[in-house]
């Protein structure tokens, strides 16, 4: 037995094994790609292999840990072998399309297998989940200000209701529609409603055509179906644009960098500790 684990555990450590597996990693997310275009029955027999050598990969990794708590213990390996079991299950066992759906959708995260094959990737997806307390902070704070900007834009530059306007205001109206571009049925109103002002406002940060919202609701203003100056529609996106683009979005960059920073000292410290050890 003991001459098992120690064949596993000198496979697992091996080079040839590593560059093995990354190449079958490899071509099954090539053909992951291929069966968004067409699927035969050859494609389904190589993924059906892959499977195979991904079964005894885990089996192999298992037999090296020794026992089991040290397996699970590897978040890489609970993440290998949930895609692993989730691609053995058939999908005739459902008649919901939504299942088969999803189940289908979990297996393209085989791709994902990529991420543990370089030791750079690695580090940085442990940046990442350190970071997730701070980010989540972040995100807290960043949905206060787009709530906050969202009503004061619905308040501001909301067009009013057709019906209740005057016959004047009618015409204009009906003439405004005419003339600007988001007031169709496949884009509704910027600021008509809080849910469209966020999304509006989040297109506003990644810099989406704003310009020509900004202009929409200073015609808006000429034709006099909003009671806000020109000055005022361009003081609120650019102040907006500023706090988001520039405040808001270093906060995050920020805290990845610190922690990315923390990671690194933690990473030398042990290679410094096993360096010392060897000693």
């Amino acid at each position: 037995m003991n001459n098992i684990i120690n064949f596993c555990k000198n496979l697992t450590n091996a080079k040839l094994f590593e560059f093995v597996i990354i190449g079958v990693i490899i071509i099954s997310a090539v053909l992951i790609g291929v069966e968004t275009y067409y699927v035969s029955n050859q494609i389904h027999f190589i993924q059906s292999v892959i499977l195979g050598i991904f079964t005894i990969e885990i089996i192999v990794r298992f037999i090296a840990c020794n026992n089991i708590k040290t397996f699970f213990k590897s978040g890489w390996n609970i993440f290998d072998l949930s895609l692993v079991l989730i691609c053995y299950i058939p999908e005739s066992l459902f008649n919901d399309a939504s299942t088969i759906m999803v189940l289908r959708i979990l297996r393209v995260f085989r791709v994902l297998r990529l991420l543990r094959t370089s030791e750079e990737i690695k580090l940085i997806i442990s940046v990442l989940i350190k970071s997730l307390k701070s980010l989540s902070y972040n995100g807290i704070f960043f949905f206060i200000f787009l709530y906050l900007f969202s009503i004061i834009a619905v308040s501001m530059f909301k067009l009013p209701d057709y019906d209740k306007l005057s016959p004047e205001k009618q015409i204009a109206y009906t003439e405004y529609i005419e003339k600007v571009s988001y007031t169709n049925k496949s884009a509704p109103e910027p600021y008509g409603t809080l849910s469209e002002s966020m999304f509006t406002l989040f297109r506003v940060l990644t810099s989406d055509n704003w310009s020509e919202m900004r202009y929409n609701i200073i015609k808006a203003q000429e034709y006099g179906l909003i009671n806000v100056s020109p000055i005022t529609v361009t003081s609120f996106h650019v102040i907006w644009f500023i706090l988001a683009a520039f405040l808001l979005l270093n906060l995050v960059v920020g805290a990845i960098v610190n922690n990315y920073q923390i990671i690194m000292e933690e990473s030398r410290q042990k290679e410094k500790e096993k360096t010392e050890k060897s000693v």
